[in-house]
Protein backbone atom coordinates (compact mmCIF):
# COMPACT_ATOMS: atom_id res chain seq x y z
CA UNK A 1 0.00 0.00 0.00
CA UNK A 2 2.52 2.57 0.80
CA UNK A 3 4.77 2.22 -2.23
CA UNK A 4 1.57 1.88 -4.29
CA UNK A 5 0.80 5.95 -2.71
CA UNK A 6 4.48 6.69 -3.40
CA UNK A 7 4.44 5.96 -6.98
CA UNK A 8 0.99 7.69 -7.15
CA UNK A 9 2.33 10.82 -5.32
CA UNK A 10 5.45 10.98 -7.63
CA UNK A 11 3.72 10.47 -10.77
CA UNK A 12 1.01 13.33 -9.75
CA UNK A 13 3.62 15.34 -9.39
CA UNK A 14 5.43 14.97 -12.62
CA UNK A 15 2.15 15.63 -14.36
CA UNK A 16 1.86 19.11 -12.03
CA UNK A 17 5.21 20.45 -13.58
CA UNK A 18 4.13 19.09 -16.78
CA UNK A 19 6.65 21.78 -18.70
CA UNK A 20 9.62 21.12 -16.08
CA UNK A 21 8.99 17.76 -16.84
CA UNK A 22 8.63 17.86 -20.98
CA UNK A 23 11.80 19.68 -20.84
CA UNK A 24 14.04 17.59 -18.71
CA UNK A 25 12.75 14.64 -20.30
CA UNK A 26 13.06 15.93 -23.77
CA UNK A 27 16.73 16.37 -23.18
CA UNK A 28 17.40 12.66 -21.73
CA UNK A 29 15.41 11.39 -25.27
CA UNK A 30 17.35 13.32 -27.37
CA UNK A 31 20.71 12.81 -25.73
CA UNK A 32 19.71 8.74 -25.10
CA UNK A 33 18.60 9.02 -29.14
CA UNK A 34 22.13 10.50 -29.94
CA UNK A 35 23.67 7.80 -27.79
CA UNK A 36 21.98 5.07 -29.62
CA UNK A 37 23.06 6.20 -32.64
CA UNK A 38 26.95 6.83 -32.34
CA UNK A 39 27.15 3.67 -30.79
CA UNK A 40 25.62 1.72 -33.53
CA UNK A 41 27.99 3.69 -36.11
CA UNK A 42 30.90 3.07 -33.68
CA UNK A 43 30.16 -0.32 -33.31
CA UNK A 44 29.84 -1.20 -36.50
CA UNK A 45 33.26 0.97 -37.71
CA UNK A 46 34.92 -0.91 -35.11
CA UNK A 47 33.46 -4.51 -36.18
CA UNK A 48 34.66 -2.89 -39.80
CA UNK A 49 38.21 -2.64 -39.22
CA UNK A 50 38.68 -5.48 -37.40
CA UNK A 51 37.02 -7.74 -40.40
CA UNK A 52 39.56 -5.97 -43.06
CA UNK A 53 42.18 -6.28 -40.40
CA UNK A 54 41.36 -9.83 -39.71
CA UNK A 55 40.78 -10.80 -43.51
CA UNK A 56 44.19 -9.17 -44.36
CA UNK A 57 46.09 -10.52 -41.51
CA UNK A 58 46.14 -14.16 -40.22
CA UNK A 59 41.99 -14.12 -39.58
CA UNK A 60 40.13 -13.34 -35.95
CA UNK A 61 41.38 -16.67 -34.66
CA UNK A 62 44.85 -18.07 -35.27
CA UNK A 63 47.01 -21.42 -34.92
CA UNK A 64 50.44 -21.23 -35.42
CA UNK A 65 53.57 -22.66 -34.08
CA UNK A 66 54.70 -21.15 -30.32
CA UNK A 67 57.81 -19.23 -31.95
CA UNK A 68 56.83 -18.49 -35.46
CA UNK A 69 54.63 -15.50 -34.70
CA UNK A 70 58.26 -14.20 -33.05
CA UNK A 71 60.67 -15.74 -35.74
CA UNK A 72 58.82 -16.55 -38.98
CA UNK A 73 60.60 -19.11 -39.71
CA UNK A 74 59.96 -22.43 -41.64
CA UNK A 75 61.23 -24.43 -39.27
CA UNK A 76 58.99 -23.04 -36.40
CA UNK A 77 56.00 -24.36 -38.61
CA UNK A 78 52.96 -26.71 -37.59
CA UNK A 79 52.92 -30.31 -38.02
CA UNK A 80 50.35 -32.11 -40.48
CA UNK A 81 48.72 -33.55 -37.42
CA UNK A 82 48.11 -29.93 -35.49
CA UNK A 83 46.33 -28.73 -39.01
CA UNK A 84 44.52 -31.98 -39.67
CA UNK A 85 43.11 -31.74 -35.64
CA UNK A 86 42.38 -27.97 -36.23
CA UNK A 87 40.75 -28.36 -39.24
CA UNK A 88 38.67 -31.28 -38.03
CA UNK A 89 37.59 -29.07 -34.52
CA UNK A 90 37.01 -26.70 -37.08
CA UNK A 91 34.52 -28.48 -38.96
CA UNK A 92 33.12 -30.09 -36.02
CA UNK A 93 29.33 -29.38 -35.55
CA UNK A 94 29.64 -27.53 -32.45
CA UNK A 95 31.99 -24.94 -34.25
CA UNK A 96 30.87 -25.14 -37.43
CA UNK A 97 28.05 -22.38 -37.26
CA UNK A 98 30.43 -19.76 -35.57
CA UNK A 99 33.12 -20.39 -38.69
CA UNK A 100 33.22 -18.39 -41.62
CA UNK A 101 36.27 -19.18 -43.33
CA UNK A 102 39.35 -21.32 -42.60
CA UNK A 103 42.45 -20.95 -44.80
CA UNK A 104 45.75 -22.77 -43.91
CA UNK A 105 48.87 -20.61 -45.18
CA UNK A 106 52.29 -21.76 -45.51
CA UNK A 107 54.08 -17.90 -45.34
CA UNK A 108 57.62 -17.43 -45.53
CA UNK A 109 59.98 -14.56 -46.67
CA UNK A 110 62.04 -14.66 -49.32
CA UNK A 111 63.88 -13.18 -52.01
CA UNK A 112 61.59 -12.34 -55.39
CA UNK A 113 64.02 -11.57 -58.74
CA UNK A 114 64.04 -10.35 -62.45
CA UNK A 115 66.14 -9.20 -64.78
CA UNK A 116 65.02 -6.04 -63.59
CA UNK A 117 65.99 -6.45 -60.15
CA UNK A 118 65.63 -8.05 -56.47
CA UNK A 119 63.37 -6.82 -53.91
CA UNK A 120 62.54 -8.80 -50.16
CA UNK A 121 58.98 -10.10 -50.12
CA UNK A 122 56.59 -12.43 -48.13
CA UNK A 123 55.56 -15.36 -49.59
CA UNK A 124 51.89 -17.05 -48.97
CA UNK A 125 51.56 -20.25 -49.93
CA UNK A 126 47.75 -20.42 -49.92
CA UNK A 127 44.49 -22.60 -51.05
CA UNK A 128 42.74 -20.69 -53.51
CA UNK A 129 39.19 -21.89 -52.90
CA UNK A 130 39.44 -21.67 -48.84
CA UNK A 131 41.65 -18.41 -49.67
CA UNK A 132 38.48 -16.58 -51.36
CA UNK A 133 36.57 -17.01 -48.92
CA UNK A 134 38.92 -16.05 -45.83
CA UNK A 135 40.61 -13.10 -47.04
CA UNK A 136 39.99 -10.03 -49.94
CA UNK A 137 42.94 -10.64 -52.10
CA UNK A 138 40.86 -12.35 -54.79
CA UNK A 139 38.52 -9.23 -54.78
CA UNK A 140 41.47 -6.84 -54.98
CA UNK A 141 42.36 -7.92 -58.52
CA UNK A 142 43.50 -5.35 -61.31
CA UNK A 143 44.67 -7.27 -64.22
CA UNK A 144 44.30 -11.35 -65.14
CA UNK A 145 43.01 -13.69 -62.73
CA UNK A 146 43.06 -14.97 -59.21
CA UNK A 147 44.73 -18.41 -58.48
CA UNK A 148 43.10 -21.77 -59.34
CA UNK A 149 43.59 -25.28 -57.50
CA UNK A 150 45.38 -26.68 -60.48
CA UNK A 151 47.72 -24.45 -61.21
CA UNK A 152 51.53 -24.88 -61.29
CA UNK A 153 54.25 -21.98 -61.16
CA UNK A 154 51.04 -19.51 -60.96
CA UNK A 155 51.67 -15.99 -58.66
CA UNK A 156 49.31 -13.65 -57.92
CA UNK A 157 51.24 -10.21 -57.10
CA UNK A 158 51.31 -6.70 -55.99
CA UNK A 159 51.12 -3.66 -58.29
CA UNK A 160 54.23 -2.41 -56.06
CA UNK A 161 56.22 -5.03 -56.90
CA UNK A 162 55.36 -5.85 -60.44
CA UNK A 163 56.83 -2.08 -61.21
CA UNK A 164 59.42 -2.67 -58.98
CA UNK A 165 61.06 -5.57 -60.74
CA UNK A 166 59.18 -4.13 -64.13
CA UNK A 167 56.86 -7.75 -64.66
CA UNK A 168 54.10 -7.95 -66.97
CA UNK A 169 50.84 -10.29 -66.67
CA UNK A 170 52.60 -13.76 -67.94
CA UNK A 171 56.27 -12.84 -66.84
CA UNK A 172 58.52 -14.87 -65.03
CA UNK A 173 60.24 -14.59 -61.91
CA UNK A 174 62.38 -16.48 -59.12
CA UNK A 175 61.73 -16.29 -55.52
CA UNK A 176 64.15 -17.99 -53.11
CA UNK A 177 63.79 -18.95 -49.71
CA UNK A 178 65.26 -21.53 -46.68
CA UNK A 179 63.40 -24.92 -47.08
CA UNK A 180 62.76 -27.43 -44.31
CA UNK A 181 66.40 -28.60 -44.80
CA UNK A 182 67.23 -24.86 -44.19
CA UNK A 183 69.04 -24.50 -47.33
CA UNK A 184 68.34 -22.25 -49.99
CA UNK A 185 66.10 -22.99 -52.70
CA UNK A 186 65.17 -21.40 -56.00
CA UNK A 187 61.43 -21.56 -57.77
CA UNK A 188 60.48 -20.19 -60.63
CA UNK A 189 57.21 -18.23 -61.37
CA UNK A 190 55.10 -17.12 -63.60
CA UNK A 191 52.49 -14.00 -63.06
CA UNK A 192 48.82 -14.77 -63.57
CA UNK A 193 47.21 -12.12 -61.95
CA UNK A 194 48.01 -8.73 -60.18
CA UNK A 195 46.50 -6.96 -57.17
CA UNK A 196 45.96 -3.64 -55.53
CA UNK A 197 45.00 -4.18 -52.06
CA UNK A 198 45.83 -0.07 -51.55
CA UNK A 199 48.06 -0.87 -48.49
CA UNK A 200 51.65 -0.09 -50.04
CA UNK A 201 53.45 -2.21 -47.74
CA UNK A 202 51.20 -5.05 -49.23
CA UNK A 203 51.51 -4.16 -52.80
CA UNK A 204 55.35 -4.00 -52.64
CA UNK A 205 56.02 -7.39 -51.07
CA UNK A 206 53.44 -10.12 -51.30
CA UNK A 207 52.90 -12.78 -53.25
CA UNK A 208 50.61 -15.88 -53.32
CA UNK A 209 51.25 -18.93 -54.73
CA UNK A 210 49.45 -22.29 -54.69
CA UNK A 211 49.70 -24.33 -51.29
CA UNK A 212 50.59 -27.40 -53.14
CA UNK A 213 53.15 -25.61 -55.03
CA UNK A 214 55.18 -24.15 -52.02
CA UNK A 215 55.18 -27.36 -49.74
CA UNK A 216 56.94 -29.22 -52.74
CA UNK A 217 59.24 -26.31 -53.06
CA UNK A 218 60.17 -25.83 -49.71
CA UNK A 219 59.91 -29.69 -49.20
CA UNK A 220 57.41 -29.36 -46.04
CA UNK A 221 54.50 -32.36 -46.63
CA UNK A 222 51.18 -31.38 -45.87
CA UNK A 223 53.02 -28.62 -43.01
CA UNK A 224 51.98 -25.42 -42.72
CA UNK A 225 53.21 -22.07 -40.82
CA UNK A 226 49.54 -21.27 -39.54
CA UNK A 227 46.00 -21.96 -40.03
CA UNK A 228 43.69 -18.82 -39.89
CA UNK A 229 39.85 -18.59 -38.69
CA UNK A 230 37.10 -15.99 -39.44
CA UNK A 231 34.16 -16.21 -37.50
CA UNK A 232 30.82 -14.64 -37.99
CA UNK A 233 30.83 -12.08 -35.45
CA UNK A 234 33.84 -10.85 -33.13
CA UNK A 235 32.06 -11.32 -30.19
CA UNK A 236 32.20 -15.11 -30.83
CA UNK A 237 36.10 -14.92 -31.14
CA UNK A 238 36.52 -15.48 -27.23
CA UNK A 239 34.33 -18.70 -26.88
CA UNK A 240 36.07 -20.25 -30.43
CA UNK A 241 39.68 -19.16 -29.46
CA UNK A 242 38.39 -20.78 -25.72
CA UNK A 243 37.61 -23.81 -27.17
CA UNK A 244 40.46 -24.78 -29.23
CA UNK A 245 42.85 -24.29 -26.91
CA UNK A 246 41.00 -26.37 -24.48
CA UNK A 247 40.65 -28.99 -27.40
CA UNK A 248 44.38 -28.47 -28.43
CA UNK A 249 45.58 -28.90 -24.61
CA UNK A 250 48.09 -31.76 -25.38
CA UNK A 251 49.59 -30.05 -29.07
CA UNK A 252 49.84 -26.54 -26.73
CA UNK A 253 51.39 -28.14 -24.02
CA UNK A 254 54.38 -29.81 -25.77
CA UNK A 255 54.80 -26.58 -27.58
CA UNK A 256 53.13 -27.71 -31.15
CA UNK A 257 50.44 -25.09 -31.16
CA UNK A 258 49.75 -21.92 -29.89
CA UNK A 259 46.22 -20.41 -30.21
CA UNK A 260 45.17 -16.39 -29.92
CA UNK A 261 43.06 -14.15 -31.03
CA UNK A 262 43.06 -11.13 -33.49
CA UNK A 263 44.08 -8.91 -30.50
CA UNK A 264 46.91 -10.66 -30.14
CA UNK A 265 48.16 -10.79 -33.50
CA UNK A 266 47.65 -7.44 -34.52
CA UNK A 267 48.27 -5.34 -31.16
CA UNK A 268 47.87 -1.81 -33.46
CA UNK A 269 44.72 -2.62 -34.12
CA UNK A 270 43.42 -3.69 -30.69
CA UNK A 271 44.76 -0.78 -28.92
CA UNK A 272 43.16 1.45 -31.68
CA UNK A 273 39.87 0.20 -31.04
CA UNK A 274 39.96 0.25 -27.57
CA UNK A 275 40.96 3.66 -27.69
CA UNK A 276 38.21 4.77 -29.94
CA UNK A 277 36.08 3.25 -27.63
CA UNK A 278 37.28 5.10 -24.63
CA UNK A 279 37.20 8.52 -26.15
CA UNK A 280 33.32 7.49 -27.20
CA UNK A 281 32.55 6.99 -23.23
CA UNK A 282 34.62 10.10 -22.21
CA UNK A 283 32.36 12.00 -24.44
CA UNK A 284 29.07 10.51 -23.80
CA UNK A 285 29.97 10.41 -19.94
CA UNK A 286 30.47 14.31 -20.28
CA UNK A 287 27.86 14.60 -22.08
CA UNK A 288 25.04 12.40 -19.19
CA UNK A 289 26.98 14.41 -16.44
CA UNK A 290 25.20 17.71 -18.16
CA UNK A 291 21.94 15.53 -18.16
CA UNK A 292 22.55 14.75 -14.99
CA UNK A 293 22.40 17.92 -13.39
CA UNK A 294 19.73 19.08 -15.35
CA UNK A 295 17.58 15.97 -13.72
CA UNK A 296 19.13 17.33 -10.35
CA UNK A 297 17.94 20.86 -10.85
CA UNK A 298 14.32 19.89 -11.93
CA UNK A 299 13.93 16.94 -8.84
CA UNK A 300 15.18 19.50 -6.57
CA UNK A 301 13.26 22.46 -7.30
CA UNK A 302 10.15 20.70 -6.87
CA UNK A 303 11.28 19.14 -3.58
CA UNK A 304 12.17 23.28 -2.34
CA UNK A 305 8.80 24.26 -3.82
CA UNK A 306 6.87 21.69 -2.20
CA UNK A 307 8.25 21.73 1.69
CA UNK A 308 4.98 22.40 2.71
CA UNK A 309 3.47 19.36 1.01
CA UNK A 310 6.17 17.28 2.56
CA UNK A 311 5.30 18.75 6.04
CA UNK A 312 1.56 18.05 5.71
CA UNK A 313 2.34 14.27 4.51
CA UNK A 314 4.53 13.66 7.26
CA UNK A 315 1.57 14.76 9.37
CA UNK A 316 -0.45 12.23 7.86
CA UNK A 317 1.95 9.48 8.94
CA UNK A 318 4.50 9.67 6.05
CA UNK A 319 7.81 8.62 7.70
CA UNK A 320 11.45 10.87 6.49
CA UNK A 321 12.26 7.86 4.60
CA UNK A 322 8.76 7.83 2.72
CA UNK A 323 9.18 11.51 1.92
CA UNK A 324 12.55 10.70 0.23
CA UNK A 325 11.58 7.85 -1.33
CA UNK A 326 8.50 9.99 -3.42
CA UNK A 327 11.14 12.28 -4.70
CA UNK A 328 13.72 9.38 -5.67
CA UNK A 329 10.47 8.03 -7.34
CA UNK A 330 10.35 11.12 -9.08
CA UNK A 331 13.49 10.44 -10.58
CA UNK A 332 13.51 7.17 -11.56
CA UNK A 333 10.20 7.46 -13.14
CA UNK A 334 11.17 10.38 -15.37
CA UNK A 335 15.08 8.58 -16.36
CA UNK A 336 13.61 5.22 -17.15
CA UNK A 337 10.50 6.75 -19.21
CA UNK A 338 12.74 9.00 -20.92
CA UNK A 339 15.68 6.29 -21.18
CA UNK A 340 13.12 4.00 -22.96
CA UNK A 341 12.09 6.16 -25.48
CA UNK A 342 15.17 7.63 -26.47
CA UNK A 343 17.05 4.38 -27.20
CA UNK A 344 13.63 4.11 -29.30
CA UNK A 345 14.18 7.13 -31.42
CA UNK A 346 18.03 6.09 -31.04
CA UNK A 347 17.14 2.68 -33.02
CA UNK A 348 14.72 4.28 -35.04
CA UNK A 349 16.76 7.14 -36.35
CA UNK A 350 19.50 4.96 -37.05
CA UNK A 351 17.66 2.48 -39.17
CA UNK A 352 15.95 5.39 -40.99
CA UNK A 353 19.06 7.36 -41.97
CA UNK A 354 21.72 4.92 -42.58
CA UNK A 355 20.53 1.38 -42.37
CA UNK A 356 21.94 0.45 -45.46
CA UNK A 357 25.39 2.08 -44.63
CA UNK A 358 27.03 5.46 -44.54
CA UNK A 359 29.07 5.83 -47.21
CA UNK A 360 31.83 8.44 -45.65
CA UNK A 361 33.90 8.01 -48.82
CA UNK A 362 32.67 11.43 -50.44
CA UNK A 363 34.41 12.91 -47.31
CA UNK A 364 38.30 11.62 -48.08
CA UNK A 365 40.36 11.79 -51.12
CA UNK A 366 42.13 8.34 -51.15
CA UNK A 367 41.81 5.13 -49.94
CA UNK A 368 40.98 4.81 -46.14
CA UNK A 369 43.64 3.12 -44.49
CA UNK A 370 43.76 2.27 -40.14
CA UNK A 371 46.96 0.59 -38.50
CA UNK A 372 47.73 -0.69 -42.24
CA UNK A 373 44.80 -1.80 -42.68
CA UNK A 374 42.65 -0.70 -45.79
CA UNK A 375 38.79 -0.03 -44.17
CA UNK A 376 35.64 -0.15 -46.42
CA UNK A 377 34.58 3.24 -46.84
CA UNK A 378 30.93 2.51 -46.31
CA UNK A 379 29.82 1.95 -42.24
CA UNK A 380 27.01 0.01 -41.65
CA UNK A 381 25.61 0.33 -37.56
CA UNK A 382 25.86 -2.64 -35.66
CA UNK A 383 22.91 -3.45 -32.77
CA UNK A 384 23.59 -5.27 -29.96
CA UNK A 385 21.70 -6.34 -27.55
CA UNK A 386 23.83 -5.50 -24.62
CA UNK A 387 25.03 -2.48 -25.90
CA UNK A 388 20.96 -1.40 -25.69
CA UNK A 389 20.72 -2.84 -22.67
CA UNK A 390 24.28 -0.74 -21.36
CA UNK A 391 22.97 2.46 -22.45
CA UNK A 392 19.40 2.11 -21.19
CA UNK A 393 21.10 1.12 -17.73
CA UNK A 394 23.46 4.11 -17.70
CA UNK A 395 20.88 6.55 -18.59
CA UNK A 396 18.92 5.26 -15.56
CA UNK A 397 21.87 5.02 -13.06
CA UNK A 398 22.54 8.36 -14.03
CA UNK A 399 19.00 9.75 -13.44
CA UNK A 400 19.17 7.92 -9.89
CA UNK A 401 22.22 9.27 -8.74
CA UNK A 402 21.09 12.38 -9.54
CA UNK A 403 18.14 12.42 -7.52
CA UNK A 404 19.75 10.91 -4.68
CA UNK A 405 20.58 14.26 -3.52
CA UNK A 406 17.34 15.76 -3.83
CA UNK A 407 15.50 12.96 -2.01
CA UNK A 408 17.72 13.05 1.27
CA UNK A 409 16.99 16.64 1.34
CA UNK A 410 13.52 15.88 0.99
CA UNK A 411 13.61 12.61 3.81
CA UNK A 412 15.48 15.68 5.91
CA UNK A 413 12.41 18.21 6.44
CA UNK A 414 11.52 19.31 10.08
CA UNK A 415 7.59 18.68 9.54
CA UNK A 416 7.33 21.49 12.21
CA UNK A 417 9.18 24.17 10.46
CA UNK A 418 7.60 22.60 6.83
CA UNK A 419 4.34 23.49 7.87
CA UNK A 420 5.04 27.24 8.11
CA UNK A 421 6.67 27.11 4.98
CA UNK A 422 4.68 29.44 2.42
CA UNK A 423 5.77 29.48 -0.82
Amino acid sequence: MHIRVIIRLALRNLRRQLRRTVLTASSMIVGGGLLIFTYALGDGSHENWIDAGVRTGSGHVTVEGPEFRFTKRIEDRLSTNVRGEVEQLLASPEMASQVLAVSARLTISGLASSPAGARPVQIMGVQPIDEASFSSFDEQLVEGRYLEDGDDLAAYVGVGLMDSLDLRLGSRLVVQAQDAEQEIAAQLLRVVGVFRSGIPQVDQSVIQIPLHLGSEWLGVGGDVTNVGVVVTDSDTVAGVAARLDSELADFVSRGDAYVMDWRESTPALASAVALDEFGNHLVWGVLFIIIAFGIMNTVLMSTLHRYREFGVLQALGLTPGQTGAIVLAEGLTLTAVSGFLGVGLGLWSTWYFVGDGLDVSGMISEDMTFSGVLIDPVIVPLFRLARLAQVFVFILAIGALASVYPAVRAARIDMAEAMKFER
